[in-house]
């Protein structure tokens, strides 16, 4: 069986787990914890970046620091993961899904606009695949509403737009470390503020409320309970195990994009053929190989062709139901305008096997097990 996914492990997150232990300091904030932050900031050029428990409660934490309130409302696309609307249902807002463009998968720049309205406070721009979002754009809309940006870059940790690291480009930006992304703590993510005057609250929100932060750095002489807070602070051990990836985190994101490029040259025929639609990316969009995926004719065939990489010991699988058809969507938001595209694309695509060291034999196999697969149909 070839898994669809398979967690990063580099051999060092063992060692430094240990180390964590042996020092006796397990909880959030610990060695592993500030040099990952650190590495975040420089690698990616992030005023400040903070870890947290998931990308999920990183957007918790965005959505809070926009002073998001009840009635207000929050432009996000539907085609994306439940969490992306879930921190701004949290906060009282109204979700307001718009279109998706049908080459990257992304929120359609061209819909937000009409999208807006008095109450609108956030776009929320997700960069599928880690492939950009229309980034210029999107800030030159927010600047002329005065509305905040918050990217979900969940998929976008190492890609850039216009040499930008996703997630630095609007006011807040959300990394996921799951299990399932380039970089795994197991649950984990990670939030980078872009305007130094929400450091101090987000230090003071992520530490349960109150100023510890500034107390362990020697700012004040002791703290206490400032304003409304809560956990979002990782265990230091699954920042030992995230350290260990970001020390080869050029080495796994090559290894991941020769996957990519010989997924994305043997299916090219195909796409020639009008068998199937590879991903797109734009001019000034550097990805990082989060995932393959192709899109077939319609849901019967991609159903059909699940059913048949899974009998030849492939797993795939498709990707989001769209938020605003689902029981949830409906009652939390409206969708503005169209869906000319958000379900017809979602019900198309299928991704296949993509993880850091994912042998040649396998990715052979799976090549040739697609290229059987549409010669018979």
């Amino acid at each position: 069986m070839i898994d669809f996914n398979i967690a990063p492990f580099t051999g060092k997150e063992l060692e430094y787990v240990r180390q964590t232990i042996d020092a006796h300091k397990i909880c959030g904030d610990g060695q592993f914890t500030k040099k990952c932050n650190s590495w975040l900031e420089k690698r990616f050029k992030a005023q400040k970046a903070l870890l947290t428990t998931s990308a999920s409660t990183a957007l918790d934490m965005a959505a809070m620091l926009c002073h998001i309130k009840p009635g207000d409302e929050v432009i996000l696309p539907s085609f994306t993961f439940s969490s992306t609307a879930n921190s701004f249902v949290l906060a009282g807002a109204k979700l307001v899904f718009v279109d998706i463009r049908p080459d990257t998968m992304n929120i359609d720049e061209a819909k937000i606009e009409e999208a807006i309205t008095a109450k609108t406070k956030v776009i929320v721009p997700v960069h599928y695949a880690g492939v950009a979002c229309e980034m210029d754009c999107i800030i030159d809309i927010a600047n002329r509403h005065n509305l905040k940006v918050v990217e979900d870059s969940a998929q976008g940790v190492m890609s850039t737009y216009k040499e930008k690291a996703l997630g630095t480009i609007g006011d807040f930006g959300c990394y996921s470390f799951h299990e399932t992304k380039n970089y795994s703590m197991g649950e984990g993510g990670a939030l980078i503020i872009n305007n130094p005057k929400y450091n101090d609250a987000a230090e003071i929100l992520r530490e349960k409320g109150t100023n510890r932060s500034k107390f362990f750095r020697g700012q004040v002489d002791k703290y206490t309970w400032v304003d409304f807070g809560d956990s979002y602070l990782p265990s230091d051990m699954n920042a030992a195990y995230l350290w260990a990836q970001l020390e080869m985190a050029d080495e796994i994101n090559e290894n991941r994009l020769k996957t990519w490029n010989m997924y994305n040259k043997a299916f090219k025929p195909l796409e020639q053929r009008g068998r199937v639609e590879l991903p797109t990316i734009p001019e000034g969009c550097v990805h990082n190989a989060h995932m393959y995926y192709l899109k077939c004719r319609n849901l019967d065939e991609r159903s059909r062709f699940i059913c048949f990489m899974r009998e030849r010991g492939i797993q795939c699988t498709f990707h989001y139901v769209p938020l605003h058809s689902a029981p949830a969507g409906k009652k939390f938001g409206r969708f503005n305008g169209e869906d000319v595209f958000t379900t017809r694309e979602s019900d198309r695509l299928v991704r296949l096997p993509m993880y850091y060291n994912l042998t040649n034999e396998d990715c052979s196999f799976i090549i040739d097990s697609v290229s059987l697969f549409f010669k018979n149909t």
